[in-house]
């Protein structure tokens, strides 16, 4: 009975801590309003300027996805502040946990 017992505190402890984890996963995501973003064209611009040929460029999780290749042609996504249009997490073909 008291291995019972434990169990099932042990699988409350578990769930409690995932549960908690679920903010701070959001958190890696944008928090930027609609008025402060910067347009499409002024990221694309500044990936362009840095070799990349874009592919496509969308609003995901509050922030802009890219999808593109580089100057070898291997293909890229990244996120980036909508913002500032720094880069928050890349990837190399589909590394991206998204």
């Amino acid at each position: 009975m008291k291995s019972t017992w434990f169990a099932a505190c042990l699988l409350a402890a578990c769930l409690a801590a995932c549960l908690a984890a679920g903010p701070a996963a959001a958190d890696r995501d944008c928090n930027v309003p609609l008025a402060d973003w910067q347009p499409r064209e002024a990221l694309q611009k500044k990936l362009e300027a840095e070799g990349w040929t874009v592919l496509s460029i969308r609003s995901d999780d509050g922030c802009y996805k890219v999808l593109a290749t580089d100057v070898q042609g291997a293909r890229l996504k990244a996120k980036y502040d909508p913002a500032s249009l720094e880069r928050i997490r890349d990837g190399r073909d589909g590394a991206d946990d998204d």
